[in-house]
């Protein structure tokens, strides 16, 4: 039976986990996943206090991915999906003092106050933007060469601040975007590729109707929250997980990698999965390959400061209105310092007790890392100060959380690619060792349950030449014995 680790106990080492036990023989492996805390999910956690939910990270996945739809299914979660209201396709970003929706259509653009008539012509003149250079562009850099400045710092960098809480000026597009990037290489902009997509789509839908996982895509959770998944897969990997169980190191000896886990022992694996944050990997990996723990180092994150308020209902709406829609982006530059605000009761229902609402607002990121070390006070005083500047909303919250992410999100910056390659050049020189998670190809759920399946293969795949090999070893050492005892026995004729 080949020993198999799994160190962090996030969605995207849970997904790895379950891909394998799915996909090997009941005697195949000895899997073991080490999760560092007393929980696993990482930082997918719903935490209901005086009936507020209050997600500490993410709060959903979108229903485009077939990979999370069929997990969700085979772990027995089908009947507590939750989808998003309707109310939260509507989206906002606050400019010159106020909210505005975010147009869904040419004709809504063309009468938005979001950007000036300037603005809004040089979007028009999409088709017509120069193309790229061979070079690995940032996505405010595409931005304004395709739709031009204003709606680069207005809309893109807002975008980018809730997405990655990241610069805009500094990611990656090719990294970040990948999609987007392959719109304009294959279609040669993005309205000729938006337009090219809507008809076959409109193909597609003459011939048959569309089905949940569509391209467009529904924001998705459970009814108790997103930490429903992971705690499912806990429940199906059974007694597989570890917890408070932190690994401390990586080494190579014998032909085996050794992993030393504090108070629990490791030792030999025939494959090791590093699922955790980037920078916690290259700290495991320095005594193996100061290379790759260097390159890995470089992989940056963005922290973040999760505020959730709740409110009374009528309160709220007397001086701001109703909150119909998902929330809303604030550029840089604008005045306030939060990132955005989520209307998390309006998303979704079971939020927030009867008769109030529930909100989150969000600090920090890699332009304001300073935010992680307010204290609470100063928090809760900036978040007032901002919601008042961009709702109208003066009232003193009736609930308040404040939540840390000293590791937020991962950073893939200009060369982020290129860091890539090299990190899987020095991976392919560690026999067993591999990596998964959100400091790579992707910082969604969506993204790190989709590479958990390819992994799970690669790893079985390898294991099993192991054991053909190390069978076929056997077998050559026992012949020659064999020979040498028919060559000693006397002979009859």
């Amino acid at each position: 039976m080949k020993r198999v680790a799994i160190v962090g106990g996030g969605i995207a080492g849970l997904a790895v986990a379950y891909a394998l036990r799915s996909r090997s023989a009941p005697d195949e492996i000895d899997l073991t996943l080490y999760e560092k805390s007393d929980r696993c999910g990482g930082n997918l956690r719903s935490e209901r206090t005086n009936a507020f939910l209050c997600e500490w990270a993410a709060n959903g996945f979108l229903d485009n991915s077939p990979p999370t739809l069929e997990l969700v299914r085979t772990v027995g979660l089908d009947s507590n999906v939750l989808r998003s209201n309707d109310a939260a396709r509507r989206r906002f970003i606050f400019r010159g003092r106020r909210l505005h929706a975010i147009p869904g259509d040419p004709f809504a653009f063309a009468s938005s106050g979001m950007l000036s008539w300037s603005g809004k012509l040089r979007v028009m003149g999409e088709p017509f933007a120069r193309p790229r250079r061979p070079i690995d562009e940032t996505i405010h850099e595409f931005a304004s060469r395709r739709i031009g400045r204003e709606a680069a710092d207005i809309m893109i960098d807002s975008m980018v601040s809730g997405i990655f809480a990241g610069d805009a000026r500094r990611l990656s597009l090719r990294a970040c975007f990948p999609k987007m990037w392959d719109m304009e290489t294959e279609y040669g902009g993005l309205v000729r590729a938006l337009v090219a997509k809507q008809w076959s789509r409109r193909r597609e839908r003459r011939s048959a109707s569309v089905p949940i996982g569509s391209p467009v895509g529904t924001l998705t959770s459970f009814r108790e929250g997103i930490e429903e998944l992971p705690r499912a897969l806990v429940a199906s990997l059974a007694d597989s997980v570890c917890l408070e169980a932190p690994a401390t190191r990586l080494d190579f000896a014998n032909g085996r990698l050794q992993l030393s886990v504090r108070e629990r022992g490791g030792g030999p694996a025939d494959a090791v999965v590093l699922a955790g944050p980037a920078l916690q990997s290259a700290v495991l990996v320095a005594s193996l390959d100061e290379y790759l723990a260097r390159h890995l180092a470089d992989i940056e994150t963005a922290p973040i400061v999760v505020v959730c308020l709740g409110y009374d209902a009528a309160g709220v709406e007397r001086e701001r209105g109703a909150l119909d829609g998902f929330g809303f982006l604030i550029p840089r530059g604008e005045g306030p310092r939060a990132l955005g605000v989520l209307w998390d009761s309006s998303i979704y229902p079971n939020r927030a007790p009867d008769g109030a609402v529930l909100m989150r607002v969000m600090l920090g990121g890699a332009r304001d890392r300073g935010a992680l070390n307010l204290s609470d006070a100063e928090v809760l005083n900036v978040v007032r100060t901002d919601l008042q500047q961009t709702m109208g909303l003066a009232r003193p919250p009736d609930f308040v959380k404040i939540i840390r992410h000293r590791v937020g999100i991962p950073q893939y910056t200009v060369g982020h690619l290129d860091r890539l390659a090299r990190i899987e050049d020095r991976l392919s020189r560690i026999p067993g060792l591999y990596l998964t998670g959100n400091s790579y190809r992707g910082p969604a759920i969506n993204s790190c349950i989709a590479e958990a399946g390819p992994l799970a293969d690669r790893v079985l795949e390898r294991l099993r030449e192991s054991a053909v090999v190390s069978a076929a070893r056997a077998s050559r050492t026992r012949q020659p014995s064999a020979d040498r005892t028919r060559d000693r026995q006397p002979s009859t004729s």
